[in-house]
């Protein structure tokens, strides 16, 4: 497995060694010991997964405490840009954000720590799956909202199919206002 660092301290691309023949592939996608030995929180409570279909983007999501989620996100069939947002209270990366495309052919994975906004946008249809540490709460979901101009993400989707319910959540300056600073 190999674990890298990105420019979010916290966030880590993993990507595991497959190995093919003409069967087809074999990798660990999961390693405990690995992921512990990097600093990583492992003790998963909660698997989840969802289709979308191209040009759909999810998100920015997260959970407040007592709630508050790390998540260990993958492709299993198709391509996504995933995306991660920085909000932490008095973070010096706050509203910050890194994007990775992860897909079925490399298999990578990214590691969201707490405190951190979510989403990614399906780049073809694809059925995306993230382990979370802590159980959805309803009461403790937030999010901000994706196309927030100071976010300056490029979605990589025309025309984007977005949920009402995440075009109606706050920009990052309205966010932070409300929460007295971050997460």
């Amino acid at each position: 497995m190999n674990i890298k660092e990105t420019p979010l301290p916290g966030v880590f691309l993993i990507y595991p060694k497959i190995i093919g023949d003409e069967r087809g592939y074999f990798f660990e996608s999961y390693r405990q010991d690995l992921l512990e030995q990097a600093g990583m929180k492992t003790n998963w409570l909660q698997e989840n997964q969802s289709f979308s279909k191209k040009g759909t983007i999810r998100g920015l999501h997260f959970q407040k405490d007592p709630y508050a989620q790390a998540k260990l996100v993958k492709v299993i069939k198709g391509q996504v840009l995933d995306v991660c947002v920085d909000l932490r209270k008095n973070s010096p990366n706050f509203g910050q954000a890194f994007g990775v495309v992860l897909d079925d052919k490399d298999h990578g994975m990214l590691y969201i720590p707490e405190g951190f906004g979510h989403g990614f946008s399906a780049l073809e249809d694809s059925v995306f799956s993230y382990r979370c540490n802590n159980l959805y709460h309803k009461d403790s979901e937030g999010g901000v909202i994706w196309n927030d101009p100071a976010l300056d993400i490029d979605w990589q989707v025309l025309d984007p199919i977005v949920s009402a319910k995440d075009m109606a959540l706050p920009n990052l300056e309205e966010f932070s206002n409300s929460n007295g600073g971050g997460l």
